[in-house]
């Protein structure tokens, strides 16, 4: 592979399109500020405009959300995984049928699971703009969110309706659902009633890692963070590990998956038999599968990254 391919291969941090019409929630005050990015595969986004990095999906997913402070990601929920680490900001996850069943705060590098079977929403309570990368199962990333009734109801009222076809309708620019075509139906009671609402205590227990443990975790060799057998026990379709610079060898190895590495911080060195390229904080690289590499950090310094591979798990719900 020449360093050319590889580039193609690579998402970098300073190069993400974002699209800020993606969701049913995009004019509703207090969420009408967000950035949606789809880095690898389409993701789950409800706009035509939103930008596609890399179009083939290695059996998962990878996009991520940038919002400014006091910005809220609206009541979903999602048929696959949906895990995140943060990579700038401080952010509040929350969830239940009204968001109020408990919450958690994670800080940069901090890594959360989302069970499939709850209302989950985000903020940025941060100073800053802040980022959270996101980990989506499946290729289609599971055919859509399931958004809480009052978020649909809500979207009307500032011009936005969402057809059955799963595709946004903006009447500030004049469009109407086709003919024959229904507004996406709120999800009922019945369904509503199967949702999960742990604690605070218990959600953060079973699927939260944070940052620092995992530092310490992975000083011989990469931490296990999402994998049946993981710090967090999951089997999403997908797996993550966290490196950090000391935890892995230099010397080139192969894996018959797909490897994403993702970098959370310091700069890295992806060497090959044919070149090499250098990976910063943000970036995301698509490593294919069978070529022999080697990761090492670029500079000394503090260097980290989650690196997500393929499983052959069907990427269904999670088993809470």
């Amino acid at each position: 592979m020449t360093p050319d391919q590889m580039e193609d291969r690579i998402v970098r941090f300073e190069d993400l399109v974002p699209c800020r019409t993606a969701f049913i929630d995009a004019h509703t005050p207090g969420s009408d500020q967000k950035e949606n990015f789809t880095i690898i595969g389409g993701g789950v986004s409800e706009s035509p405009d939103q930008y596609v990095h890399i179009e083939e999906t290695p059996g998962f997913n990878i996009g991520a959300a940038g919002q400014p402070p006091g910005c809220v990601n609206s009541l979903h929920t999602h048929h696959t995984a949906e895990a995140f680490f943060v990579l700038k900001g401080r952010w509040r996850f929350f969830w239940g049928r009204y968001g109020k069943s408990g919450e958690v705060v994670l800080e940069e590098g901090d890594f959360i699971n989302l069970p499939t079977q709850i209302f989950r929403g985000f903020e940025n309570i941060g100073t800053d703009y802040g980022m959270i990368m996101a980990m989506l199962g499946g290729d289609d990333a599971g055919g859509g969110v399931v958004w809480a009734p009052e978020v649909l109801e809500a979207a009307i009222h500032h011009g936005l309706v969402l057809g059955e076809d799963n595709k946004l309708y903006d009447s500030k620019w004049g469009e109407k659902l086709p003919a024959g075509m229904k507004p996406m139906q709120p999800i009922s009671q019945a369904e509503i009633d199967e949702l999960i609402d742990p604690s605070s205590s218990e959600l953060v227990t079973r699927c939260v890692a944070r940052y620092w443990d995992l530092m310490a975790f992975s000083d011989d060799s990469p931490a296990d963070v999402l994998s049946a057998d993981g710090l967090i026990k999951d089997k999403p379709g997908f797996k993550v590990d966290f490196i950090k610079g000391g935890s892995i060898s230099d010397e080139l190895y192969s894996s018959e998956r797909h490897e994403i590495l993702m970098v959370m911080r310091g700069h890295w060195r992806l060497a090959w038999d044919d070149g090499a390229k250098i990976l910063a904080p943000g970036d995301v690289c698509a490593v294919p599968p069978g070529l022999k590499h080697s990761l090492k950090p670029a500079m000394s310094g503090e260097a980290s990254m989650y690196r997500v591979t393929n499983t052959d798990d069907p990427a269904g719900p999670t088993h809470w």
